[in-house]
């Protein structure tokens, strides 16, 4: 019997009744990331105090900015000067994804720029 013939046949002792399975536990906690990625919608101004406590406290951002852009676009402005502000106060990192999307990093956490 050739080198294919053996790869493509059946195997002589195929027993399914005897499969093992292994059951696996529900998840532990204690070994949870070190950041924890949040996603938030910018819809108004005062939105802005709850993402930035996020990124205050070591969080992981991806922020839709879609809805405020629509809605003011000067309050927009107002509210990524005030998270840009925030990110480079504690040495974090902010970056525009797309046109309708911000990502703010805690510090440690840089973003790739090509």
């Amino acid at each position: 019997m050739g080198f294919l013939n053996k790869i493509i046949s059946e195997p002589e002792n195929d027993d399914i009744s005897e499969t093992n399975y292994l059951e696996i536990d529900d998840m532990d906690s204690s070994h949870q990331g070190k950041f924890m990625i949040r996603v938030e919608t910018l819809s108004e101004f005062s939105d802005t105090s709850i993402i930035q406590e996020y990124v205050r406290n070591g969080d992981i951002v991806w922020v839709r900015i879609k809805p405020l852009k629509e809605k003011d676009i000067t309050e927009l402005k107002r509210s990524v000067d005030r998270l840009r502000k925030t990110c480079i106060a504690i040495n974090g990192d902010v970056a525009g994804i797309d046109e309708d999307y911000l990502v703010l990093t805690p510090p440690g956490v840089s973003i790739h720029r090509r």
